[in-house]
């Protein structure tokens, strides 16, 4: 009689487990699986394409192109401050074949802002590896009397209610804003924008005072001069923009808003998988040619960063986030 092909496999597990000493189930596993990655990996960005998670998102993806292999597609899908994107990757397998270029306000902000969240960043991920940080900055109008943050915040404090905008209610904008508020003791009124750049743009127009912004998006603006920039919220000064202080040392001491991007997969994703994707994200990073082109658009690199370093600072910004959600009154359905 004619083997069927689970006995022929069982044989064949068999007889090899005789000559490697290995477990006969051992060997059937390790025969019936496929070398990870076997088919194309799908990296979900969940803002739309041309800005800075999606940069950073196309980068990893080549690296993961190159570096594994492996067909990788890049799918823009925004919403919800990141929801959206970040639902479908937790609900996916945790094959390594579905994964998430996650942010602060995936991973930590949106727990605080959302009375219902579709999924939870600590029990429904698998972190990865942190990419990058996105330094903010202070900018005001020409058009306002000021050219330093003490100047600025004396400006305030005599126009109570002072406007600024941001990229919408519980964005990491908003949220520096008001930081900023309790640090300085200044009273001023959000006016939400749906994104940072017509926000941006009415700063330049004279129509909004003020916004606490990411410093790649406005660089080139300052540069230009059509806005004037007041600090960056890192702890140390930005290696592209050396010029220009830190909040902190402008006066406001230990200020410091740095949000950040990484990778991560579904709960579940087997450890030689992350460690795998992860060694390749420190690929990338170590490349001179890569943190020159990070560092030319004002982007922190990461470095250093292990799915267990990653899983543990994801725990702590939680509880950071927290507690300046709470303080901005920032709530979203």
């Amino acid at each position: 009689m004619p083997l069927s092909r689970r006995e022929a496999m069982a044989g064949i597990g068999g007889g090899l487990a005789v000559l490697t000493g290995l477990p006969a189930l051992t060997i059937q596993k390790a025969w019936a699986e496929p070398a990870y990655p076997s088919q194309a990996i799908k990296l979900i960005v969940p803002y739309p394409a041309g800005g800075t998670t999606d940069f950073l998102g196309r980068l990893v993806a080549e690296q993961f192109r190159t570096g594994l292999g492996a067909t990788v597609v890049v799918e823009n899908k925004p919403g919800a401050a990141t929801a959206l994107g970040a639902d479908q990757v937790a609900r996916s397998a945790p094959d390594g074949y579905t994964l998430l270029l996650a942010t602060s306000t995936t991973l930590a902000i949106n727990k605080a802002l959302y009375r219902k969240l579709p999924y939870d960043p600590v029990r429904d991920f698998t972190p990865i590896a942190l990419v990058a940080g996105v330094p903010f900055a202070l900018i005001v109008s020409p058009s306002l009397p000021v050219k330093t943050l003490s100047e600025f915040i004396a400006y305030a404090k005599s126009n109570p209610g002072l406007a600024y905008g941001s990229a919408g209610n519980g964005s990491p904008q908003h949220l520096g804003a008001e930081m900023l508020k309790a640090a300085a003791g200044i009273d001023v009124r959000h006016v939400s924008y749906r994104g940072g750049v017509p926000a941006m743009l009415d700063v330049i127009a004279g129509r909004i005072p003020f916004m606490v912004v990411d410093l790649p998006l406005a660089l080139p603006q300052i540069r230009e001069g059509k806005v004037r920039v007041l600090g960056v919220t890192t702890p140390g000064r930005v290696a592209v923009a050396p010029e220009i202080p830190t909040l902190s040392e402008a006066g406001l001491a230990g200020f410091e808003l740095v949000p950040w991007q990484g990778v991560v997969a579904p709960a579940g994703l087997p450890r030689t998988i992350a460690d795998r994707l992860a060694a390749q994200i420190a690929t990338l990073l170590a490349d001179p040619a890569t943190r020159d082109r990070l560092t030319t658009m004002a982007l922190e690199p990461l470095t250093g960063s292990t799915p267990d370093s990653f899983a543990a600072y994801v725990r702590a910004e939680v509880d950071r986030w927290a507690v300046i959600v709470r303080n901005s009154g920032a709530e979203l359905e």
